[in-house]
């Protein structure tokens, strides 16, 4: 498939940019991001809580059927 001269220019900007990080610290990169996308850096899309809460869940439902299971094999 052929580009387009759009996905072109995106291509090499973006291989500019990939370039300048090379072989930087990562505060240097970090700053280099901030400075591109205008500010700060971008948080997670979800709350501590909110991902501690499915992990209990889920692991949570795992461990009690790993007990139900045991208790059962010994009754």
């Amino acid at each position: 498939m052929v580009q387009t001269p759009q996905q072109r220019r995106a291509n090499e900007a973006y291989a500019r940019s990939e370039a300048a990080k090379r072989g930087k610290a990562q505060p240097d990169v970090d700053r280099l991001l901030e400075k591109k996308k205008g500010g700060k850096v971008q948080k997670a899309p979800v709350s501590k809580i909110w991902l501690y809460l499915l992990l209990f869940v889920v692991c949570g439902g795992l461990i009690f059927e790993a007990l139900r299971l045991v208790m059962g094999f010994f009754e």
